[in-house]
């Protein structure tokens, strides 16, 4: 088996699973930290640059809090989310909402934090219109439930942001699929109509978005697509005399999940992008042009593990490790095939001379991690630490045959581990019951 670095020591580990049953998340400070100052360091050349981190990847409060000390915004597509950075003290236009398909409750809820708005949808122009404006601080917090607002018409936000759905002119990958087949985003005659007309109501602050791959190694990828953005914003400031004040990039930016892969170089990234704004932002009289991204599994993939032990060894015409995490923990490998490295905790060195299904206790047959996958010979009782974990992770987690989602941990900078969510009990899972 070829080896994959973990994020933390053995020592620190054992610590943890000391201190707190497995299953569990265990994601490290430090890391989190390191990350995303080398991301806001490949682009200190550019005038403006924020990093909105994608809540949805790891929607826990006290990482959130830690990127927003590095200096990062929140990129939210929900209430909850909305309600997370509310309550870590964002506001503004530290906060983006970037929802499709969107409920006026959501509207109502993003205004009144004062968030920059991604409208998905150009048409949704008339929906904003009927949602009450009024800020908030950014002490407070966007209530939990929401409360009926007349439909009324109110101004549009001071500043808007639409986003670009390319078609058949750029092409996705294999997780986020075809942009001429992908629900997100507007057509560019519908960007052009929808600036047009937000001009008219008023709005006078417009940016760009675009989202178009995810998990994606290739670096040249980011490059064409700024400079596809970057194309555009030209365009619409001859035709229109528009001005944007930034473009947003999306996220998407890759990890290397297995063993053999590299990191993205985000130097490389971040040298083709400014060539590119040298080129196409420059001469049309654009700059400063704000760039920002919103990346969410760079930001938290790599410094999060899943930890859990082998309950039981079957062999059957296979041979499988269950263990106490299930499906309902990480998803992805079942949903997607997703590659994630095992660690065998004190084996590391072994010869990996086994095939394994490691599979969860799901009434599923794809409540599986890994299959066929060369490990050490295992034992019951085994640690095994799932690589890469740290987004969309434990926050695609569900309760299917009433499977209940496990804890999560934080080693904090100071070295200390420390509970950050507690596993659900059975007393969450029936509290909605009436």
């Amino acid at each position: 088996m070829t080896g994959k670095p973990l994020p933390f020591t053995p020592e620190q580990l054992r610590a943890a699973l000391d201190a707190h049953p497995t299953p569990f998340y265990l994601y490290d400070e430090r890391g989190i930290r390191a990350g995303a100052r080398s991301l806001r360091r490949a682009f200190a050349w550019s005038p403006g640059f924020r990093e909105y981190f994608a809540v949805k990847a790891t929607p826990n409060p006290h990482i959130m809090a830690i990127l927003a000390d590095e200096g990062c915004g929140m990129d939210c597509a929900s209430l909850a989310e909305l309600a997370l950075a509310g309550r870590i003290g964002l506001a503004g236009e530290s906060v983006m909402f970037t929802s499709n398909n969107t409920p006026p409750e959501e509207y109502r809820a993003a205004r009144r934090l004062g968030a920059i708005i991604n409208l998905d949808d150009a048409g949704h122009l008339e929906a904003l219109l009927s949602t009450g404006g009024g800020g908030v601080g950014a002490g407070d917090t966007v209530p939990s439930s929401p409360s009926p607002t007349p439909a009324v018409s109110q101004p549009l936000p001071d500043v808007l942001c639409f986003r670009y759905n390319p078609g058949p002119l750029r092409e996705g990958n294999a997780i986020i699929g075809r942009p001429a087949e992908s629900k997100f985003g507007s057509t560019r005659e519908q960007l052009r109509a929808g600036y047009a007309l937000a001009r008219e109501r008023g709005v006078r602050r417009f940016g760009l978005h675009t989202m178009l791959a995810s998990n994606e190694l290739d670096p040249e990828y980011f490059v064409a697509t700024a400079r596809m953005l970057f194309a555009l914003a030209a365009d619409l400031h001859a035709e229109l005399g528009l001005r944007l004040e930034f473009v947003n990039l999306g996220g998407g930016i890759g990890i290397p999940y297995r063993p053999e892969q590299r990191p993205v170089d985000l130097a490389r990234i971040s040298a083709g992008i400014r060539a590119a704004y040298a080129e196409l932002v420059e001469p049309a009289g654009l700059a400063p042009l704000k760039i920002f991204l919103e990346c969410g599994r760079l930001m938290t993939g790599p410094y999060g593990v899943l930890v859990t032990r082998v309950r039981h060894l079957k062999r059957t015409y296979r041979s499988y490790a269950g263990v106490d995490a299930t499906m309902a923990d990480l998803m992805r490998p079942g949903m997607y095939g997703a590659y994630h490295h095992i660690t065998v905790l004190g084996k590391e060195g072994y010869p990996a001379g086994t095939l394994y299904d490691v599979t969860g206790s799901l009434c599923e047959n794809n409540d599986k991690f890994a299959v066929q996958r060369p490990l050490p010979e295992l034992e019951v009782g085994d640690v095994l630490v799932i690589h890469d974990a740290g987004a969309h992770g434990r926050a695609m987690g569900f309760n299917y045959n009433g499977r209940l989602r496990c804890a999560e941990l934080l080693l904090g900078a100071d070295g200390a581990v420390r509970l950050i969510r507690r596993a659900e009990t059975l007393e969450d899972y029936f509290a909605t019951l009436v």
